[in-house]
């Protein structure tokens, strides 16, 4: 039988352990509830401003944009990996560096150079636990990334897709649908042609041809479809941060209600080392009355 001390001592640490996965988990609640609204917000206009760039570009027959071009044969393929800075968040890393490792080895099948950045410090480590080199590395962000910091790096890759230093874009993250779901995916964002197809089919032609376009739709184009990019890379971003709150959320949950299963299981075990010992004592005195009476 284990010593009702230590097994009183083994019990209030995991007390202990319990009331700060507890503190955690509603921390972690309070922080994708933030999270959340942002995401919200920023999906609405993302949606909408998906739809304008579409219609714009069903409006104009020989409208066409650098962003929007398919390049046959791509040299140079950059991908961007979103983790997480922290831990205690379940498989939430786990899944999206289970998603880019095959990811990576495609690509350097098909494309000649291939450059991986990554945002997160777990996607640093785990990237280079994996022998993936990275060339840029991003740890300024968690679960509230602003948008001036995500422009700068979306204005980067606009222009280095400009200027043919890059020809392809992909990102891997985990995106949100649910509380109940979140999926580590892939998506390529440069080329931006997928724009024309996501609007659905919803008598988008019937619609465009009521628009009249000053000065152009060229020129609005020119402005718009840059800002479609930066929205679509700031929505990956708020996804990563929704996903890891909820994945934070749930871990600490579950830690916090295994912590308390095995208090109980602590204390039954507690409560019977106590009696064997009371006994024990017990059964000492009387022995020891009994020698005394002879």
């Amino acid at each position: 039988m284990a010593n009702a001390r230590a097994l009183d001592k083994r019990r209030k640490s995991i007390r202990n352990i319990r009331k700060i996965t507890r503190t955690m988990e509603l921390i972690a609640t309070a922080r994708y509830k933030k999270a959340m609204d942002r995401a919200a917000a920023v999906t609405a206009y993302t949606d909408q401003i998906t739809k304008v760039v579409a219609r714009l570009v069903a409006a104009g027959t020989e409208v066409q944009h650098p962003l929007l071009e398919t390049r046959d044969q791509p040299q140079t393929a950059r991908l961007l990996c979103l983790t997480s800075n922290r831990g205690l968040c379940g498989g939430y890393n786990a899944s999206v560096l289970r998603t880019i490792v095959p990811h990576v080895e495609s690509l350097r099948s098909s494309v000649p150079e291939l450059i991986v950045d990554v945002s997160g410090k777990r996607g640093i480590n785990g990237l280079k636990y994996r022998q993936i080199e990275t060339t840029d590395r991003y740890t300024q962000f968690e679960d509230q990334p602003p948008f001036d910091e995500i422009e700068k790096i979306a204005s980067e890759y606009l222009r280095q897709y400009a200027f043919g230093e890059i020809d392809r874009l992909d990102i891997v993250y985990t995106k949100f649908f649910s509380t109940s779901r979140q999926v580590p995916v892939v998506e390529t964002l440069l080329p931006l042609g997928s724009l024309t197809e996501t609007d659905g089919g919803g008598g988008g032609d019937d619609s465009t041809s009521e628009f009249e376009f000053l000065p152009s739709a060229e020129s609005i184009l020119e402005e718009i479809i840059p800002t479609s990019f930066k929205v679509k890379l700031f929505k990956c971003f708020l996804d990563a941060a929704v996903s890891e709150q909820v994945a934070r959320m749930i871990a600490m949950k579950g830690a916090t209600e295994s912590a308390g299963d095995m208090i109980k299981q602590l204390s039954m075990t507690y409560n019977r080392a106590r009696q064997s010992q009371i006994t024990g004592e017990i059964m000492e005195i009387i022995g020891g009355v009994e020698a005394l009476a002879k």
